[in-house]
């Protein structure tokens, strides 16, 4: 045993002798699914950005902000204005509103009021934000009109006896339209229909696991690398002569990197599940099997290199080159069902096919156990035939 935990604590100590090995390791994965997820999680509010600069603060302003908010189209931002033109200038919104002072109730019923409304050129959010803020201007003034009618019909029929009377009277009137307007019927109904996406996909599930399965890949593939590193420079020769045998030193190489990648992979699922709110299925046990299973199958195919790389550059080209292709056709980057038919039957014979689906059956499709059995098996497949052949043909110069 110790012998054992000695082999792996070499291998781990060559492995990270370098501090770039560290890039690999973990930041770069973090980065990369996070950039190709477009961010940290799906906005929960997807209206369109308004900025609103409300100098008014009156009661007339807080109701146009109200049915501005209520509108489904856009997202009121009220800040200042120095705040507000500086997110506009850089492009953050598409839309300014800037609410002048003067808006208030007196000043509407003596004449009109203009509003700042600021547009980016040739923008659809800008559009739709114009349109809103013109259908919540005659929402408000629809109701200030049915008060101020009532107003006048009103002292038609009796005079008021001063200003304050008929200020209060215009404000009960203010209030009762308002509620009105506001419990009228709904003339027209509209029913949104949707049609069912074939493909299963959300960006920072499909992210998250393609990069998992990408960064883990690579490394294990370059298990070969190790083999050749060590019997180029002799250290693979003197170590076998001693009481070391050839089967303990392969499954100490080999299980220190598997160790490593399910320890690379538990930071990315921790991740994805804490930052990116990645929901990874209801059957933990069926997840850590499909994991296990590819590291394995990835480890087996890098025993299997390292039988026939002769040098190290030759074994770090090919683990990236075969990593990188595996991803690619595997579906790691893009949905499998975007490629053609004769690629999509084609690539069942990657392993990382196998892994991308059987862990997203299990993370975005709610299948459990018996639905990835099929994957876990094709996988631990890979993983004997691989070590069958990196032992069978293994040499130690």
């Amino acid at each position: 045993m110790q012998k054992l935990i000695a082999l792996m604590w070499k291998e781990t100590v060559l492995r990270f002798s370098s501090p770039m090995e560290w890039l690999f390791f973990l930041i770069l994965p973090l980065i990369f699914t996070v950039l190709l997820a477009g961010g940290t999680g799906a906005p929960d509010d997807n209206r369109a950005r308004l900025l609103v600069v409300d100098q008014a603060q009156s009661p007339l302003s807080a109701q146009l902000l109200n049915t501005l908010d209520d509108s489904g189209s856009v997202r009121p931002d009220v800040m200042d204005l120095a705040q507000a033109e500086d997110e506009f200038d850089n492009r953050n919104a598409a839309a300014l509103l800037v609410i002048p002072p003067e808006l208030t109730s007196e000043a509407v019923q003596q004449g009109a009021v203009a509003l700042d409304l600021r547009l980016l050129p040739n923008n659809t959010a800008a559009l739709m934000a114009e349109q809103t803020v013109n259908a919540a201007l005659q929402r408000v003034s629809a109701v200030l009109r049915t008060a101020a009618s009532s107003v006048a019909e009103a002292e038609r029929i009796r005079p008021f006896e001063n200003d304050a009377a008929r200020d209060a009277f215009y404000q009960d009137a203010l209030q009762a339209a308002e509620t009105q307007w506001s419990a009228a019927p709904q003339r027209f109904t509209v029913i949104q229909a949707s049609t069912p996406d074939e493909i299963d996909y959300d960006p920072q599930t499909n992210s998250s696991v393609g990069q998992m399965i990408t960064w883990v890949f690579i490394p294990l593939l370059g298990i070969s690398g190790s083999f050749v590193y060590e019997r180029q420079i002799g250290t693979l020769r003197r170590m076998l002569v001693t009481p070391t045998r050839k089967s303990l030193y392969l499954f100490a190489t080999i299980l220190a990197n598997v160790l490593l990648a399910l320890l690379q992979m538990t930071v990315l699922l921790v991740f994805g599940a804490y930052v990116m709110h990645i929901y990874w299925g209801s059957s933990p046990g069926a997840l850590v099997a499909v994991i296990a299973a590819a590291t394995l199958a990835a480890a087996g195919i890098g025993t299997a290199l390292g039988a026939f790389v002769k040098t190290g550059g030759q074994a770090n080209g090919i683990a990236i080159l075969t990593g990188m292709v595996m991803a690619l056709l595997g579906g790691c980057w893009y949905p499998i069902e975007l490629f053609p038919k004769v690629v999509q039957d084609a690539t069942r014979v990657l392993p990382t096919r196998w892994a991308m689906e059987g862990i997203l059956n299990l993370a975005l499709r709610g299948q459990g156990l018996e639905n990835v059995l099929p994957h876990i098996g094709v996988l631990l497949a890979f993983a004997l035939g691989g070590f069958a052949i990196g032992v069978w043909r293994f040499r130690y110069e």
